[in-house]
C-alpha cells in the first residue's frame, strides 16, 4: 500500500558490543578530553578560495557531504595574510586568523560581505573521492553549503562540516536538503575499504587524516580543543 519506508536515524552506539545504545547508557561514559580537532580549508568550485571550516571529530571527514552555515549571521570573504582567500564567520575572524598578523601586516584583509544564505548551494569540491563516488552512486547532490540555525558562533569558524550519517544535527539537515547519506565507518567502528584507512579503528585514524591533509594543503590548523566525549 505505500505506506511503510526504509529511513534512517542516527542513534548512539557501540562498536565493542555491537549495538546500539540508549542515551541513559552513553550518559554513564562521558570523559573530558583535550584533542585534536580540524580546521580544514575546502576548495570552492571555480574560485581560487576556501571555506574554512571546523570540526572536532576529524575520522567523520571522509563521509563529508556538505558544508553548513547559520542563515541569518554575518559571513565574509578575506585575503588572509597567509595567502589565501577564506570564507568564513565574521565573528569569528580575529580567533582563527588572528595568529597570522605581522608587526605592521593585518592578519587579513575584507573583500566582501554576505549573510549566510547568499552562500546557499555554493559548491566546493569533495575533500575525498571516496564520498564523491558512494554519493555518485545514490544519484543525489552533494559538496555545497547548507543552511540552519544549529550553527552557533560560539567556536570555530562559523561554518560547520556535515557528515549525515554521524550525527543528529547532520542527518536532520541531510534529510532537508535531500543529502546522500554515506557510511564510511563498519560495525566494529573501523574505516571500510573505500577509504584509504581501510581496518583503522575510527579514532585511530584522526592522526592519519589530519596528516594526510596537511599533506595535501588542506589542513589551516590542527588547535588542541578539551570537550566532552562518550566512551
Amino acid at each position: 500500500k505505500g505506506l511503510l519506508y526504509k529511513g534512517f536515524k542516527i542513534v548512539p552506539y557501540c562498536p565493542r558490543c555491537g549495538t546500539p545504545l540508549s542515551s541513559h547508557e552513553v550518559a554513564q561514559g562521558y570523559k573530558t578530553l583535550k584533542e585534536r580537532t580540524a580546521v580544514v580549508r575546502f576548495k570552492i568550485v571555480g574560485e581560487d578560495a576556501y571555506f574554512l571550516a571546523w570540526t572536532t571529530t576529524p575520522w567523520t571527514l571522509p563521509s563529508n557531504l556538505a558544508l553548513c552555515v547559520n542563515p541569518s549571521e554575518t559571513y565574509v570573504k578575506v585575503k588572509a595574510a597567509d595567502g589565501y582567500v577564506y570564507y568564513m564567520a565574521e565573528a569569528l575572524l580575529d580567533t582563527v586568523l588572528g595568529k597570522l598578523a605581522e608587526e605592521g601586516t593585518p592578519a587579513y584583509e575584507v573583500l566582501e560581505t554576505y549573510v549566510g544564505k547568499d552562500l546557499e548551494y555554493k559548491e566546493y569540491e569533495p575533500l575525498y573521492q571516496c564520498a564523491y563516488d558512494c554519493a555518485a552512486k545514490q544519484k543525489k547532490k552533494a559538496f555545497f553549503v547548507t543552511c540552519d540555525d544549529y550553527v552557533t558562533l560560539t567556536d570555530g569558524t562559523g561554518v560547520v562540516h556535515l557528515a549525515p550519517a554521524f550525527g543528529e544535527d547532520d542527518a536532520n539537515v541531510g534529510r532537508k536538503y535531500n543529502l546522500p547519506l554515506v557510511q564510511l565507518v563498519d560495525s566494529k567502528g573501523e574505516m571500510t575499504k573505500e577509504t584509504p584507512w581501510a581496518g583503522t579503528f575510527c579514532k585511530d585514524a584522526d592522526k592519519e587524516i589530519l596528516v594526510d591533509l596537511d599533506k595535501r594543503g588542506l589542513l589551516f590548523s590542527a588547535p588542541k580543543f578539551e570537550h566532552s566525549y562518550p566512551h
